[in-house]
């Protein structure tokens, strides 16, 4: 990797990326690029998915981890790798390290899903619980660097990381010529930073948006001041890109090569994640559907061609289920209503008797008698609804109060 006069930081280049593609050959998959008809008739242009969600361990990981790791020298390679995360990175480390050869320890949270412990100590790594959040597991791993020699693999800070996402670049292009503007999720800025260095080395006049979730946006304020801060980030359903500061590495790339970063609401996110499993039948976690939320937020922003890059698919089920409700809710396709009705024998009955005759399918009903707020004739009920639309639920309620039900939620 070549060196800045500047600050001395490293940076990458088109180069680096090559010689990254060339190491990933028979590694890496060379992912799917799958159109999107609605996407495309919504933006009133071409819209193609890279699926990198189907990449080996179900993310682009794997790509500059394998190259870092493969870059050690002898001694390092001895001294075997550590890393923290709380799934992709992980995943992505541990097959690396184990198709080199390479010991891998990699930190998680003692909270992290099932699924991803399961499957990083399935791809070789010796994993070790450490934390509640990925602040104290990172810090337990760089203590564990720092005691027995192992080298740190960061996730997205070093120019061998950005270089290996970097491929993912060079295969838009060769996938979609075309191309006018390419739509990728940043975190840390390891994707974006690759994928802009491959893109405009080779065809400078494609857009490159960035994306991030609403509530762990660092990357407009450290654009904004022209260096890496760090803010305070909030709970977010795209736990892959939810990083409180951009990496030092790909920063400088993002702000030289990156034409705008966008940031999407949770509403979007879930319902981008549930565009992608009805319409393109691809499972994807919300931080790789970032781009399709984007798209969803405002459908006229890109030029077409669209690349919208599916970083990731590892979605715990459980959080899978809470993520489609609220999609459908988003949607206005689930409605939670909350009203009184008279305590007598039958008088559920002709509630969902109404619900049933305005096509309303219910989905689970709680039934409330006893509690101070409701007189002694009164009973509530919460219904979760399966609806149409919006217009479908704005008739769902007239005909409520056309019943004579009184709706307070």
């Amino acid at each position: 990797m070549s060196y800045s006069t500047a600050d001395s930081l490293p940076t990458v280049t088109l180069d680096d990326v090559r010689g990254a593609q060339k190491m990933l050959s028979g590694v890496a998959r060379v992912t799917a690029m799958e159109g999107s008809r609605h996407l495309s008739q919504l933006v009133g242009a071409p819209v193609h998915l890279k699926c990198e969600n189907l990449q080996r361990t179900g993310s682009f990981k794997l790509r500059g981890a394998y190259v870092r790791i493969a870059g050690l020298l002898p001694e390092e390679r001895a001294a075997g790798v550590v890393a923290a995360s709380a799934g992709n990175h992980a995943q992505g480390v541990a097959l690396a390290s184990a198709l080199l050869g390479v010991h891998s320890t990699v930190f998680m949270p003692k909270g992290a899903p099932l699924p991803k412990i399961s499957a990083t100590r399935e791809y070789g790594a010796e994993v070790r619980l450490h934390g509640q959040v990925v602040d104290e597991t990172l810090a337990a791993a760089q203590e564990y660097a720092a005691e027995t020699g192992a080298v740190f693999i960061h996730p997205f800070d070093h120019p061998d990381i950005v270089a290996g996402q970097g491929t993912v670049g060079l295969e838009i292009l060769e996938q979609c010529p075309e191309v006018r503007t390419v739509v990728v999720g940043i975190g840390g800025g390891g994707l974006a930073a690759g994928i802009a260095t491959a893109v405009k080395a080779l065809r400078p006049d494609v857009r490159v948006v960035g994306v991030q979730a609403e509530g762990a946006a660092a990357y407009p304020p450290s654009l904004a001041a022209g260096r890496p801060v760090s803010v305070e980030t909030s709970a977010t359903m795209a736990d892959g890109i939810k990083v409180g500061r951009p990496g030092d590495v790909p920063f400088r790339i993002v702000h030289d090569l990156v034409d705008e970063v966008r940031t999407v609401s949770e509403d979007a996110l879930s319902a981008a994640v549930l565009l992608c499993l009805e319409r393109a039948k691809l499972v994807v976690e919300p931080a790789g559907a970032s781009p399709v939320a984007a798209l969803l937020s405002d459908p006229g922003a890109c030029e077409g061609p669209v690349v919208a890059v599916l970083s990731g698919g590892n979605v715990d089920p459980l959080l899978l289920q809470r993520i489609l409700r609220h999609g459908m809710a988003a949607q206005g396709r689930f409605l939670a209503v909350r009203l009184r009705l008279t305590d007598r024998p039958g008088a559920l009955a002709t509630l969902l008797a109404v619900l049933s005759a305005a096509d309303a399918n219910v989905l689970d009903v709680s039934h409330v008698r006893t509690d101070p707020r409701l007189g002694l004739t009164e009973a509530e009920v919460e219904l979760h609804l399966e609806t149409k639309g919006p217009e479908h639920c704005a008739e769902l309620g007239h005909a409520l109060r056309e019943a004579g039900y009184t709706v307070i939620g």
